[in-house]
């Protein structure tokens, strides 16, 4: 395993589209003890299963993983940009 962290928002992607980590894990073809360890941060995929990730969430691979923390909802920088926008 690598020592440089891979951020994810798979959790927040499952959990607004309905899907469990089974249905997930059943999608791409890995067991559903492998959802959550990489939801936790344990395990990082490979470049293929992070491709295959986004594509079934049906967004970019970025906006699934990152190298740096992803802010929180509601911090202070998003609370900065909805206010720039309104």
């Amino acid at each position: 395993m690598s020592s440089e962290p891979v951020y994810n928002r798979i959790s927040v992607l499952r959990a607004e589209r309905g899907v469990s980590r089974r249905q997930l894990a059943e999608a791409l073809g890995v067991h559903y003890q492998t959802v959550g360890y990489l939801e936790r941060g344990e395990y990082s995929p490979s470049l293929y299963l992070a491709l295959r990730i986004a594509q079934y969430f049906e967004v970019p691979v970025e906006v699934v993983f990152a190298t740096a923390p992803f802010p929180r909802i509601g911090s202070e920088a998003s609370k900065a940009s909805e206010a720039r926008s309104a």
